[in-house]
């Protein structure tokens, strides 16, 4: 089989196609086909050398997420049969054009949905639901604060937000890319074009000054003591990315005065047993609302394999609004 793997750290060049032996599935694995992937930053902080992937996948070929046909099961899998369509994430090595994993962390891909679309789904939407839902107990009639909203996660929680009848208030760096975030049920938008970002007020504003009751933060950096004027009292905090930078000097008075909770989250490096658990919650909850409609995949553009490098760039230089999908033709 073909593999994108690394062969030094950097930047998008030094990503080269190799040919590898396809993995065998074990007992209750199942062997995917892989028709398309899609890029993620921490695919591009692999590549740099900068975010090392678990021991347990391949070290040298990125890639979180998939979308592609059963081949094979393992001889005590049961839940799969070879030819079903189906998607999900890995901790690594989806830049592949075969790969094995437990089928209790597989999802299979909804009614109509092609490919490149069902690619798209599995980061963003598993990472923002199980912040936004599971963790931050987010309810109907309240209000989120999601920050880059027109990305992949951003796009993503907006969705979600609408079909639970939430409220959104979404920022970002962009006033085009903010202009598509009307698409996604977003009712007030908050550009950030100064460094540090200056966004509490306009949040507090469309909150009738009571602000936000859970903040998705994606950025980090900066973001977190203007996120934490934003909030409401009780407000829940969750602190998802740091594109913006893993520092920042906060004011703990407000914390405490509003009873805020801050809370972090990953989803790569956590044990296979929540992976399969969170897989299963959105067999139930998400799944559903994809055949109806109520969600849909974000996609920002469709390439071939062999143009993953400029996808990556392209990434790099945040001018995508939702996911950017690679696939093997």
């Amino acid at each position: 089989m073909k593999v994108v793997r690394i062969t030094k750290p950097g930047g998008p060049e030094v990503l080269a196609f190799d040919e590898r032996p396809e993995p065998e599935p074990g007992p209750y694995d199942v062997q995917v086909r892989v028709r398309a992937s899609a890029l993620n930053r921490a695919d591009l902080l692999q590549v740099r050398g900068a975010y090392p992937p678990p021991p347990d996948v391949p070290q040298d070929v990125p890639g979180l997420e998939y979308a592609g046909e059963v081949v094979a099961v393992g001889p005590r899998a049961r839940k799969f049969q070879p030819g079903d369509r189906v998607m999900g994430l890995v901790g690594g090595g989806a830049w592949s054009e075969v790969l094995t994993t437990h089928e209790r962390e597989v999802l299979r891909m909804p009614r109509g949905l092609d490919f490149a679309d069902a690619a798209a789904l599995p980061e963003a939407y598993l990472t923002a639901y199980d912040a936004l839902v599971l963790q931050a107990d987010l309810r109907p009639g309240e209000t989120v604060l999601v920050h880059a909203v027109a990305s992949g996660v951003g796009s993503a929680a907006a969705l979600i937000c609408r079909a639970m009848g939430v409220r959104v208030v979404g920022t970002g760096r962009s006033k085009d890319k903010l202009a598509r975030a009307s698409e996604w049920g977003v009712g007030h938008t908050v550009l950030c074009e100064s460094s540090p970002p200056v966004f509490a007020d306009a949040v507090l504003k469309a909150t009738g000054g009571r602000g936000a009751d859970v903040c998705l933060d994606l950025v980090g950096g900066a973001y977190l003591p203007e996120s934490v004027k934003a909030m409401a009292p009780l407000g829940r905090l969750m602190q998802v990315g740091s594109v913006a930078g893993a520092r920042a000097e906060l004011d703990l008075g407000p914390v405490m005065r509003k009873r805020l909770t801050l809370k972090g989250t990953v989803l790569r490096s956590r044990p296979a047993e929540e992976k399969m658990l969170l897989t299963q919650v959105a067999e139930r909850q998400l799944l559903p609302l994809f055949d109806s409609g109520a969600l849909r995949a974000v996609v920002d553009a469709v390439l071939p394999m062999t143009e993953l490098r400029s996808g990556l760039e392209r990434m790099a230089g945040n001018g995508t609004v939702g996911k950017i999908v690679v696939r093997w033709d």
